[in-house]
């Protein structure tokens, strides 16, 4: 479970790097530039979600060390 969350996040990040490339700051939210905001958007909220799982995980196995 570490790898996946590991190559998702990685994944994640490589979307945001790639698509704060494509980004026009003379018009942010026209053409290209609002689906690369939207994009980027994205991956910062699977990466969120990824790190609640790996959180997650850990007080689950914690939890079960304990009883």
């Amino acid at each position: 479970m570490k790898i996946f969350t590991a190559v998702l996040s990685i994944i994640a990040f490589a979307l945001i790097v790639f698509n704060s490339t494509k980004l026009n700051f003379d018009a942010l939210f026209e053409g290209e530039s609002y689906t690369a905001i939207l994009t980027i958007i994205a991956a910062l909220c699977a990466i969120i979600l990824l790190q609640i799982l790996r959180i997650s995980k850990k007080i689950e196995i914690l939890s079960k060390k304990r009883k």
